[in-house]
């Protein structure tokens, strides 16, 4: 690629301008449109830039209103030449990622979506996920509907015996017998490759079994299987082939189970767009063999009045550039696509298919492929009509809440952040180390959300580790999945524990903005900023993460008294001989405490203990009262 953005300054802009609109290259590639104090405010692709970009200067009079905006604002240009159109869309798919121009049409899920990865190891692991990462790994999704992703994962659990340990299998490992086969294995949900029990070819076989699933093609699978269960009944091997039967049964009842929109077992994408004053919302379902597995709706804001057609192609590009593996063999649309879209879309599908036909893209007019692209417009403004109504409260409220539209600004986040988790941690002398989290939605307390850890990653007194992994356990694993991710994460802490929580969002792949709060001056930290921010006692953005601050303070304080309490009155108690841990609850579940169990009759105590137990503690506590002076 050539940047071909040289400048002359000591000319006037527009004459600048007018230059560089005379030189422009015929090539594709990507343009960049900047206002008068240099910021990108508007990024496009085209497959001739000549052509693209002189358009917007030739007929202004006939440019729709948003677009007439933008060109009254547009000071300078720069462009970028590529090889081919593909690269282009890429690049400025990136690009507006990276630069959020004022004036493109921003494409966001409403949240964090879940994955099924299958991960790039020897022996893959099979689990949900709501981070991408480009590390080799097969990623399926996102799911949007939560009843049809436990029914895929509890189907392959039940179907096939793959490895639920954390281990790393490598050769050197299984050959040294580091490791031992868990109780999955025992019962049969696992052939325990850890002791080398279960080849790599064999378990990679599965995997690719798992893989045809994932990708809606039941049918083919239940063929695949139902010959090799032929295959080993032939040669008498009885019980691999029951074992197979019992797998090609759980397909079938898998695949009844989905719903049938096809008598055409075609793999299909539908799209469809409804479309409002400044926002947008796209829709689209993901057929298999005629059978529709799941569905997805991606918000477009900042729309103005662009084209539905341009609305229609920004979104197949979205999805296409962020799930690259599911390419279907025909593209249902609501209308027709600019053809220099259309041409830049076929080349993507293109570069990302392997062996298969061309993409066919078909804009249905009457019949069942009608109804179906009705059937998406309809799921389409359903959302649309959601997220009008949750903007307009949040609007009422970051009216209501001056503090979030301050803090907003403060640390130049780039939305209002309407949920905030906040971090404390607690220990005493390095004992009994413990964090809390507690999240604020909209300004207020959401109890419900609130979390803590008890650590144990570490010894001894250690800020930086407990924060680490504090940070690391809320978002991964289970909790990941249970709770949205938040606008900010407030640490209380000063600059180290600031950077320590944002490097352990990085490794985990999240971005999301960090800040901390210092007791002693009350001072605001960022990641990698060596100065604070120091705001007016009075600032509403200081008070609430006070507030917050404060909050996260008072649940870790409570947590951490409470196992300090729990581990003294269980110490006390099972130091008396014949009080083991199960009894100590039982007692303290029935007495209340420990002073309520030292007045308590051998009869009472007999009751919970038993009666040889329940004399050795009343002679203990009979004992503690004598020696008393």
């Amino acid at each position: 690629m050539a940047d071909t953005s040289a400048t002359i300054p000591e000319k006037p802009a527009r004459e600048t301008l007018a230059e560089k609109l005379a030189s422009l290259p015929t090539s594709p590639g990507v343009y960049r449109f900047s206002n008068a104090a240099g910021t990108v405010i508007y990024v496009g692709k085209a497959r001739n830039l000549r052509n693209r970009v002189r358009s917007y200067f030739n007929s202004q009079g006939r440019q729709p209103g948003k677009t007439a905006v933008l060109v009254s604002h547009i000071a300078d240009l720069n462009v970028i030449i590529t090889s081919s159109e593909v690269e282009a869309l890429i690049l400025e798919n990136n690009l507006i990622k990276e630069l959020k121009p004022r004036y493109n049409v921003n494409l966001k899920d409403d949240k964090s979506y879940p994955y099924v990865v299958i991960t790039n190891e020897r022996f893959p692991r099979i689990f949900l996920t709501r981070q991408v990462r480009r590390d080799g790994s097969q990623y399926f999704g996102p799911y949007t509907e939560a009843s049809q992703l436990r029914l895929i994962l509890d189907l392959i659990g039940s179907i096939f015996p793959v490895r639920s340990c954390k281990y790393k299998l490598t050769e050197e490992a299984v050959a040294a017998g580091k490791y031992r086969v868990c109780l999955d294995y025992h019962i049969h949900k696992c052939k325990g490759p850890c002791e080398g029990l279960q080849s790599e070819e064999e378990y990679q076989a599965m995997i690719r079994e798992i893989v045809t699933l994932l990708k809606g093609k039941t049918s083919a699978l239940v063929r695949d299987l139902t010959a090799e269960m032929q295959q080993k009944a032939a040669e008498l091997k009885f019980e691999e082939a029951a074992t197979l039967k019992a797998q090609i049964e759980g397909l079938k009842r898998y695949a009844e189970r989905q719903k049938v929109v096809s008598n055409e077992p075609v793999d299909r994408d539908v799209f469809a767009i409804a479309t409002g004053e400044e926002d947008a919302c796209g829709v689209i379902f993901r057929i298999r063999e005629g059978k529709l597995i799941g569905s997805r709706h991606t918000y477009l804001t900042n729309t103005g009045n662009t084209p539905l057609p341009n609305l229609l192609a920004s979104f197949l590009e979205h999805y296409y550039l962020e799930t690259p593996d599911l390419i279907p063999q025909e593209i249902f649309l609501q209308a027709e696509l600019p053809e220099e879209e259309l041409e830049a879309l076929r080349q993507l599908l293109a570069s990302r298919q392997t062996g298969q036909r061309q993409v066919r893209f078909t804009v249905p007019r009457i019949g069942e492929k009608a109804q179906l692209i009705a059937m998406c417009l309809d799921n389409a403004e359903h959302h649309l009509h959601e997220f009008m109504v949750q903007k307009r409260l949040r609007g009422e409220m970051s009216r209501k809440s001056p503090a979030l539209e301050s803090l907003k600004q403060v640390l130049h986040l780039d939305k209002l952040p309407e949920r905030i988790e906040c971090f404390d941690n607690s220990h005493f002398q390095g004992t009994d180390y413990v964090s809390s989290m507690v999240t604020f939605v909209l300004g207020k307390p959401k109890k419900s959300d609130y979390r803590k850890f008890k650590l144990k990653s570490f010894e001894g007194s250690d800020d930086y580790a407990a924060m680490q992994e504090a940070v690391t356990r809320r978002y991964s694993g289970t909790l990941a999945e249970e709770l949205p991710m938040p606008d900010l994460v407030l640490i209380d802490g000063g600059k180290g524990q600031v950077n320590v929580a944002w490097k352990a969002l990085q490794e985990l792949g999240i971005d999301v903005p960090v800040a901390g709060l210092a007791k002693r001056l009350e001072e605001i930290f960022v990641p990698n900023e060596r100065d604070p921010y120091n705001l007016p006692k009075t600032s509403p953005a200081l008070k609430l993460l006070q507030q917050l601050r404060d909050e996260a303070h008072r649940f870790a304080i409570t947590y951490h008294r409470k196992l300090r309490s729990d581990r003294t009155i269980r110490t006390e108690l099972t130091g008396i001989k014949g009080v083991g841990e199960k009894s100590a609850e039982k007692l303290l579940s029935r007495f209340g405490s420990v002073e309520t169990v030292a007045k308590a009759s051998i009869e009472e105590l007999s009751e919970v203990t038993g009666r040889k137990t329940a004399e050795s503690i009343y002679r203990y506590f009979r004992q503690q009262d004598a020696d008393q002076p």
